[in-house]
């Protein structure tokens, strides 16, 4: 079939003038009209683009499981959806676990852990490590999405994710992170293994937070969009690329401590060409993803 020269001629212009994702939208927008959503072609679009903050909400629920596929569902499942959030809410509150005054990313902390069977004895018991985590995910997610109900199903099926589909996945991370940047930059590498700081990097604010907290909204929505939609391996590039971006900064610095220091307050001016650069170094190493990588 031969290629439409008046499309292509479109695409062209929209890049130089800045609105390269309008044909992006409109196929986004075709795949949203079927009455059954495809998921695959959903994940596709998702790991090969940027989605449109109008649809972000509703594919990520999809592709989550929080929605199922087929649109006529969809009233109905949410329905049912707050109707759980409310009992949930609600026996927290007669075991007093949660009061009005009690901050909204906590209550999901304690709602995820009733559902998931790990609520502590005593809500007075101190934090894990695990909680610490998953209340960094659940600020990121309260900043992006303005429904409660939607931010708590997207906040726990979040973190199920990370708990079992990239459970097996997450502790190869720092070795698939020092085998990519020994390839980019093995200057880098070296003068971070001299100062012996490879087993300092904030591996926990990287990969356990998913860059919740590192990592300004817009930045991370994109970043969060390829994971959601099958690859916790972003997360490798988006660390190389820090590394990478702040290379004459960390060369200069001599000790672990002060590297992984900066490192975990990098500055925010640049996340977007960061994030860009992250996805680039991505596709360069795993391809353009046909589904998930």
């Amino acid at each position: 079939m031969a290629e439409d020269p008046q499309r292509n001629f479109r695409s062209v212009y929209y890049e130089k003038v800045g609105f390269r994702g309008v044909e992006e939208k409109k196929s986004l927008e075709i795949l949203l009209k079927d009455d059954r959503l495809d998921i695959e072609k959903l994940c596709t679009f998702s790991q090969r683009f940027p989605l449109p903050s109008m649809y972000r909400t509703l594919v990520w629920k999809v592709l989550l499981g929080i929605l199922p596929p087929h649109h006529e569902s969809h009233a109905f499942v949410m329905k049912y959806r707050k109707e759980q959030y409310k009992d949930v809410y609600h026996a927290l509150q007669v075991i007093r676990f949660i009061k009005e005054s009690t901050p909204q990313v906590e209550v999901f902390l304690r709602m995820y852990q009733l559902e998931s069977g790990k609520l502590p004895r005593n809500p007075s018991y101190p934090l894990e490590p695990e909680d610490e985590v998953f209340l960094a995910i659940a600020k990121s997610m309260e900043e992006m999405v303005e429904d409660i109900i939607d931010c708590y199903w997207l906040f726990s099926s979040f973190v199920n994710l990370f708990n079992n589909k990239y459970k097996d996945s997450l502790p190869q991370l720092p070795k698939n992170l020092e085998q990519c940047l020994s390839l980019e930059d093995s200057r880098l590498l070296t003068h971070l293994k001299s100062c012996s700081a490879m087993s300092q990097l904030p591996y926990s604010l990287w990969f356990r937070k998913c860059f919740a907290g590192c990592l300004p909204e817009p930045s991370l929505q994109r970043v969060w969009d390829k994971v959601i939609s099958g690859s916790c391996k972003i997360l490798v590039f988006v660390a190389v690329e820090i590394l990478l971006t702040f290379k004459m900064k960390l060369m200069v610095l001599n000790s672990a401590e002060k590297i992984a220091q900066f490192l975990e307050n990098i500055p925010q001016d640049n996340t977007d060409a960061i994030v860009s650069k992250a996805i680039e170094l991505w596709h360069k190493h795993c391809g353009t993803p046909a589904h998930s990588v």
